[in-house]
């Protein structure tokens, strides 16, 4: 990061720690090697298959079954 840009850097406003596109392409759910959805809100990525939610923490996803929240059953079919 350059001097102008530091300077420029607004540290009271949060930082979206958003995954990166390309990273999204290749991730699939571990368990049924399905698609993994985006939940901005919630930082997760969404297996609908599996019905499981992945966080992601300090904008690495954390692709781990055990880690995973179960979806509830309305957030499975939405």
């Amino acid at each position: 990061m350059s001097e102008d840009s530091a300077a420029d850097f607004d540290f009271d406003t949060p930082f979206d720690q958003g995954v990166d596109p390309r990273l999204l392409e290749v991730l699939v759910c571990p368990l049924t090697h399905g698609p993994l959805e985006y939940d901005r809100e919630r930082q997760e990525l969404v297996s609908r298959k599996a019905g499981l939610a992945y966080p992601i923490r300090d904008g690495a996803p954390i692709m781990l079954p055990e880690e995973a929240r179960p979806l509830d059953p309305a957030e499975q079919t939405a």
